[in-house]
């Protein structure tokens, strides 16, 4: 691993925060999962300088990104249809693209996700199936996907 890459990976979700005019120095670690937002600042001045307060903030994302991963880990992840879901099947999405030469492309696509942080999809062109037949197959892939 690369130094640079060591440095991304031991920063991931701390963010230096240096505000003279406030008096405000530390580190801020903020992360996301499900739509729910983590945060927490680690000021210097309450940790005993920027070296602590940055231990303290790693420390304490460490653990928060363990008890997060183990609680997701247990839980199944719902899927239930979007109102922006016209096709009336969850991962299920009728997609058009215009290709630079100005030719659109119609497919139906199925993704889904089969592991934490990975993501795949499939494509059934409509001219190639027609409508009907591309959507049942993209339905079929994410169902054996899925299963």
């Amino acid at each position: 691993m690369s130094q640079e890459s060591s440095d991304y990976a031991s920063n991931y979700a701390i963010a230096r925060i240096d505000l003279p005019d406030q008096c405000s120095h530390g580190w801020q670690v903020r992360l996301q999962r499900r739509g729910i937002k983590y945060g927490k600042f680690f000021s210097d001045n309450l940790y005993g300088g920027g070296e602590a307060s940055h231990s303290g903030a790693r420390q304490w994302r460490d653990q928060l990104i363990h008890e997060l991963e183990s609680k997701m880990h247990n839980q199944a992840r719902i899927c239930t249809r979007s109102t922006r879901n016209s096709s009336g099947v969850v991962g299920v999405s009728r997609v058009s693209v215009v290709a630079a030469s100005g030719v659109i492309y119609q497919f139906w696509q199925a993704t889904w996700s089969p592991s934490l942080g990975k993501r795949c999809c499939v494509k059934f062109s409509i001219k190639r199936y027609g409508d009907s037949e591309a959507f049942q197959l993209a339905v079929q892939a994410r169902t054996e996907a899925t299963n």
